[in-house]
């Protein structure tokens, strides 16, 4: 088996980025994905988490099976990642119940479709969660982005957005559209808010 796959110093440009602005090419990713609409403090974000979890974890865990993948190799399972956006524009930004999601954690490139559908029946049987049939195996690619570290609350992103606009303002970037990905490198649940890493990130294109 080949070295581990980390993606914290293998992928460091795209999920370690420095905290102030950059633009960069995002190639096409392969991921598990679910999309929902609500406030992600309620219950169906959290099952929709657990849903791609415990997928990516079938995946990672397979070497231990009677059919390992073919080409498959050790790797950390890569962060939670959603991109957002709002049901209603004429609603603030700030009205959580109005969000709209997509999460999505990325998976090593030796999955094949074949390989989703087989995890995705295992894993049914082994920890049921009605969203799996929700998830589905998809390529994305997000192509010419700006991105950034934002260290701190949650609710503090609207800064560092600001920021990622005014930096792509000054070198001739217009951002696309507002949606917006973000990248959970600190797990909430064990890191105080003013010191949670996450990576924001928007599609741009020249002037």
């Amino acid at each position: 088996m080949s070295k581990k796959i980390d993606y914290k110093k293998d992928y460091k440009f795209l999920y370690l980025p420095k905290a102030n602005p950059e633009v960069l090419e995002v190639p096409e990713i392969p991921f598990f994905t679910i999309e929902g609409t609500g406030d992600p403090n309620e219950d169906g974000f959290a099952r929709a988490t657990e849903a791609l979890y415990s997928l990516s974890y079938a995946v990672k865990m397979s070497y231990k099976s009677d059919d390992i993948p073919e080409g498959y190799y050790e790797y950390t399972v890569f962060p939670l990642e959603g991109i957002w956006d709002l049901v209603d524009y004429t609603k603030p930004s700030t009205d959580k119940s109005n969000l709209k999601y997509k999460l999505m954690i990325r998976q090593p490139d030796f999955l094949t479709e074949d390989g989703f559908e087989r995890f995705l029946t295992q894993t049914k049987k082994k920890k049921p969660n009605p969203l799996l049939d929700e998830v589905r195996f998809e390529q994305v690619e997000d192509g010419m982005s700006c991105q950034m570290m934002h260290i701190g609350s949650y609710d503090d992103e609207p800064a560092s957005f600001a920021r990622m606009e005014q930096f792509c303002t000054e070198k001739g970037w217009n951002r696309k559209s507002k949606l917006h990905r973000e990248i959970y490198i600190s797990d909430p649940r064990k890191t105080a808010p003013e010191k949670r890493k996450t990576v924001l990130r928007f599609g741009v294109q020249k002037n």
